[in-house]
């Protein structure tokens, strides 16, 4: 996966011939607190090892294991069958270390993942993948013209708040466009304070931040309520999938995306500007 892929939307950045238009170019992050999770020692020093064991702890102590080993391999086959589905320009909000963003590089798609996570933007460059530091909730590059949103590994919980998120995210896409969301594996609709913790090492743990866990039948009724339509629905592998068109007028929905929780998102990167092409859409 070493081929560099072209970002965000629009042309060839820095002003040269064929450079993308002003209004595409990559807006300023807006100036937040740091993230609880991208100050999580035990998550960059899970994603440099390539290995946990990592953990969500809730408040009463309830762990929910990380898969860091899938994060940090190769996009696997169930990986795979969601990228097919995508259409026209990827973000992957939440990439982590970066497999589907390096995967869609190589395939020469357009794509850029975001992760608060600075240890995890790095990973992602190093696979030849675009990715910027930056929460979901910061202005982002090309608002309202990528063709497909990705929120996998549980990031529908991203914030806390998935009605927020799913707000945000019709901001994100072009009319028409494509969210793709892992739902949990259990039918569940829970909001929990959590911590990123290292169960080997007791001293270790992120500082609590919001997180939530949603199945399929909560995130179908979630989004139906946030003027969602559901074109897909699928299992592969023992994951859950959903995949979204639509949402409510995207100037509604602007404003309400600003949360509270906004800084507790998993999605980040390098303030680097990314090349880029037009994005598609259907």
């Amino acid at each position: 996966m070493s081929r560099a892929l072209s970002g965000a939307p629009g042309g060839p950045a820095n002003g040269r011939p064929g450079s993308a238009p002003a209004l595409l170019a990559e807006p300023a992050p807006r100036t937040t607190a740091a993230a609880p999770w991208a100050a999580s020692d035990p998550y960059a020093a899970a994603l440099r090892a390539g290995r946990g064991p990592l953990f969500l702890r809730r408040t009463d102590g309830w762990l929910l294991p990380l898969d860091v080993e899938r994060w940090c391999a190769r996009a696997d086959p169930v990986d795979l069958e969601v990228l097919d589905r995508c259409e026209g320009t990827v973000l992957d909000v939440g990439c982590g270390p970066g497999r589907l963003v390096a995967e869609l590089a190589a395939r020469g798609r357009t794509a850029l993942g975001i992760d608060v996570s600075e240890a995890a933007v790095a990973h992602t460059l190093r696979l030849g993948g675009q990715s910027l530091r930056r929460s979901v909730f910061d202005p982002l590059p090309g608002e309202g013209r990528w063709g497909t949103v990705l929120l996998m590994d549980g990031n529908i919980g991203i914030g806390g708040d998935p009605r927020a998120l799913l707000a945000r995210v019709a901001v994100l896409l072009a009319p028409g466009g494509l969210l793709i969301a892992e739902a949990a594996e259990a039918d569940v609709d829970e909001r929990a304070q959590v911590q990123v913790v290292d169960v080997t090492d007791a001293r270790t743990a992120g500082s609590p931040f919001p997180w939530a866990r949603i199945g399929t039948p909560a995130l179908v009724r979630d989004a139906g309520a946030a003027g969602w339509r559901v074109v897909a629905q699928w299992t592969s592998g023992g994951r859950r999938f959903v995949a979204l068109r639509g949402g409510r007028d995207r100037r509604s929905t602007r404003s309400s995306a600003e949360t509270p929780n906004s800084t507790a998102v998993i999605s980040s990167q390098r303030a680097r500007k990314p090349s880029a092409d037009s994005p598609a859409t259907d």
